[in-house]
């Protein structure tokens, strides 16, 4: 929740000349991941690596573009202004550090990558006033389309046939959309209220008791989480969709795998409830695990280590700390 007063901006904050100034940067970086890109396929991909040059000489072009006119209409000086210091950008996973990437997977990434970069200058046309740089702007978001065809392309050599784009594109929108601030909530609401309601369990050994902690930390969890989910992400630029609907989609989630280890403490006897709420952790923290590899493309050995070996630290510090 107090994503609300971090100190990055909103786009809707920005300036044109800081929206310049981002384009520039965000090119920039582009065209460096796409270099590195093309150099690991050099060897074994030729083919795709000059396409990976040919889209590295685009993003400078850009970029050179961009520059001319800032400094046509701002000047010389172009501040700083990157990706992580506005709320709600789009960010670049930096799956190009990884040695272990498929072929696959990097045209993949570099197809969101335009993407990304399209729905971008859609919007910072928008922004301007100006009829250049609003025509400029737009010539960009068409040539970043472009690049999202021409790495859907690569993509379409594959074994595997491509699939129909709208519904890709349905797909991608509802894993934004939902799947992912509802995976968010779910981790944190599962994970967060193990220690409180396990370490009330076993101080008191009340399970009325025990519900109320749980239900309260699990309600207070979830608006916290839907507060900020919908504040520190507008939208506009990521591509992430409203954000009444990730709060919501956030919020439930979080709620949801809070009371799934409470609920068991309305049964009376202290040692039933307790068995059965290990047991709802247990599937809980599996079910996450399964998600994450479904979904958001976690390799299973990680997301077990960082799901299940972390609830499982979490729920023995409310045991001990009740128990001691």
């Amino acid at each position: 929740m107090f994503g609300i007063l971090s100190d990055r901006r909103h786009f809707s904050q920005l300036s044109e000349a800081e929206v310049l100034a981002l384009a520039i940067s965000a090119e920039e970086d582009d065209a460096r991941i796409y270099a590195g890109y093309a150099a690991r396929l050099r060897d074994d991909y030729p083919t795709t690596a000059e396409m990976f040059d040919s889209m590295v000489a685009e993003e400078n072009e850009h970029r050179a573009r961009l520059i001319a006119r800032f400094q046509a209409r701002f000047g010389e000086v172009i501040p700083l202004i990157r990706r992580e210091h506005v709320a709600g950008y789009y960010s670049r996973r930096p799956v190009w550090l990884s040695k272990t990437l498929s072929l696959e997977r990097i045209r993949e990434e570099a197809r969101k990558m335009e993407l990304d970069a399209h729905h971008f200058y859609l919007a910072a046309a928008q922004r301007s006033s100006d009829a250049e740089t609003r025509k400029l702007l737009g010539e960009l978001a068409v040539a970043e389309a472009g690049h999202a065809k021409s790495a859907q392309d690569m993509r379409a050599t594959l074994d595997s046939p491509a699939g129909d784009a709208e519904a890709e594109g349905a797909n991608r929108q509802f894993i934004l959309t939902w799947v992912q601030p509802g995976l968010a909530g779910l981790m944190d609401g599962s994970v967060s209220t193990l220690a409180p309601i396990f370490a009330t369990a076993f101080a008191t050994q009340d399970t009325w008791t025990t519900f109320l902690v749980g239900l309260a930390a699990s309600v207070g969890a979830g608006i916290s989480m839907g507060f900020t989910e919908a504040a520190h992400d507008d939208g506009v630029i990521s591509g992430r969709g409203a954000p009444w609907k990730r709060g919501l989609a956030s919020g439930v989630m979080t709620l949801i795998g809070g009371l799934g280890h409470a609920l068991p403490y309305l049964i009376p006897d202290f040692w039933t409830a307790t068995v059965v709420a290990f047991a709802v952790v247990f599937m809980e923290l599996w079910a996450i695990a399964w998600i994450q590899k479904r979904y958001m493309e976690t390799p299973m050995l990680r997301a077990i280590f960082q799901v299940v070996l972390g609830g499982a630290l979490v729920l023995a510090a409310g045991v001990l700390i009740g128990g001691g």
